[in-house]
């Protein structure tokens, strides 16, 4: 089932979200969802709390990125059909420079903007059968894991731009709360009665 993705402005996507135990009620379901409705939105990761939940649930499918003529050739075949449910997922480190790269957000529709980040990503974290991984990504891969995971710790890509460019989207951001904004895919704007 598609399920509305919540906008900008929501609180949820300010929590900061709670582990869930294995017995977690639907979670085959919830998984289920998620990927129908990140596939819906051309997304190529989505969070709980972008569909109203505040656990620590995202899944990720890089797949889209194997299409672009500006990676190596070894990036892209790391990227084509790397599909993933990152359950209870914790960041151990970030290393390397911080690079910048062009990023949106289905819950920020129309606005992308250059965040850096770290270059390398370890976290542990439970796949969809309750299996404990720990693992180590870098390059675009480590950038989609990263910016999911700050959805589960409360944070937004554009909270990691400059106050210059914070201002500058204000208007923006104010009018995506408000539903303001043109979008192909099914959305809950915090500041409108319902979805569309």
């Amino acid at each position: 089932m598609i399920l509305p993705i919540v906008a900008y402005g929501d609180p949820v996507l300010r929590k900061m979200c709670k582990d869930i135990p294995q017995d977690y009620p639907k979670l085959k379901e919830l998984l289920n969802n998620m990927w129908e409705t990140m596939y819906n939105a051309s997304g190529v990761g989505l969070a709980a709390p972008q569909v109203g939940l505040p656990i620590r649930i995202f899944v990720v499918d890089t797949t889209p990125f194997a299409n672009d003529e500006d990676l190596s050739a070894e990036e892209k075949e790391r990227l084509n059909g790397f599909k993933k449910v990152f359950i209870n997922a914790h960041v151990q480190e970030e290393t390397g420079d911080e690079w910048p790269f062009n990023e949106g957000c289905l819950s920020i529709p129309d606005i992308r903007e250059d965040v850096k980040r770290k270059e390398t990503l370890t976290l542990t974290y439970f796949d969809e059968d309750f299996k404990e991984h720990t693992e180590t990504y870098d390059g675009l891969l480590a950038r989609v894991i990263q910016h999911e995971y700050d959805h589960i710790e409360g944070i937004l890509f554009t909270d990691k731009l400059s106050a210059l460019k914070k201002r500058m989207l204000k208007g923006r951001l104010n009018n995506i709360s408000k539903g303001k904004v043109s979008v192909e895919y099914r959305m809950r704007f915090p500041l409108m009665k319902k979805a569309r």
